[in-house]
């Protein structure tokens, strides 16, 4: 029989981000990588070292904010960031899910406080698969090894219960494997199996991660056979002709 070991491995020390920081060199300077590491970054070091926190006191907020904020009774300030953020509104009634400019459909257009200075909120990186692609250029320019990044948010889900690791931008990986072609147990050829993963892989170190103060931001996965190549997390979200539900 063969076996398979696949190692997640939690990097802490990682020092608290700010604006301008390379994320590389912390990370090179907290854990030793080696080829065919598969390193996972939340979104929120990413974003702070983007310069992506707004603070309250600079936001004014338009009526149409105030309006979905007095009617579900959600913080004013925190709907006009998540409109600002958004290309379109799917559902502004009990709940309030957006399409981001970068085509994310999430709770608030993914704008958050958690962990965070008081007076401010956090966006969601730009461009996420941009930001993957120039933390995994500057890991492999200073370490010469084959590498992969995924930078990692957490989110809701429409149709189960509770929170969930997503990935939201990658670099040195596909999103997702095909199987297409190939035989299941019984020597029937798959005709349809895609598998999303990078989703998988994020979902992996969420135990590590955490959302509350575990203070792991950063995650290393080892030993994962992962399909290489340059397609990117925004593949996988549906484009609206292919949408089942909106």
């Amino acid at each position: 029989m063969r076996l398979t070991t696949v190692r997640a491995i939690a990097v802490s020390n990682i020092p608290i981000v700010s604006n301008g920081d390379n994320l590389a060199e912390m990370i090179l300077e907290n854990i030793q990588l080696e080829d065919g590491d598969i390193v996972v970054i939340t979104s929120k070091i990413v974003s702070k070292s983007e310069g992506r926190l707004v603070k309250s006191s600079s936001v004014t907020v338009s009526a149409h904010a105030k309006e979905i904020a007095e009617r579900n009774g959600f913080d004013p300030i925190h709907v006009e960031l998540a409109l600002r953020e958004s290309v379109k509104i799917v559902r502004e009634d009990g709940v309030l899910i957006t399409e981001t400019k970068s085509g994310i459909v999430c709770n608030f257009s993914g704008v958050d406080k958690s962990n965070v200075p008081n007076d401010d909120f956090v966006l969601l990186p730009i461009d996420p698969d941009q930001s993957a692609l120039t933390i995994l250029d500057n890991l492999t320019k200073a370490t010469g090894l084959r590498l992969a990044l995924i930078i990692s948010d957490t989110q809701g889900r429409p149709w189960r219960k509770g929170s969930i690791n997503v990935a939201i931008g990658c670099a040195g990986i596909n999103a997702f494997k095909y199987n297409q072609g190939k035989k299941d147990l019984r020597g029937r050829v798959l005709k349809r199996s895609t598998i999303c993963q990078i989703d998988e892989i994020t979902a992996l170190v969420e135990s590590l991660m955490g959302q509350a103060n575990e203070s792991i931001p950063v995650t290393i996965v080892r030993g994962y056979d992962y399909s290489e190549g340059e397609e990117k997390a925004s593949a996988i979200n549906r484009q609206h002709e292919n949408d089942l539900f909106r």
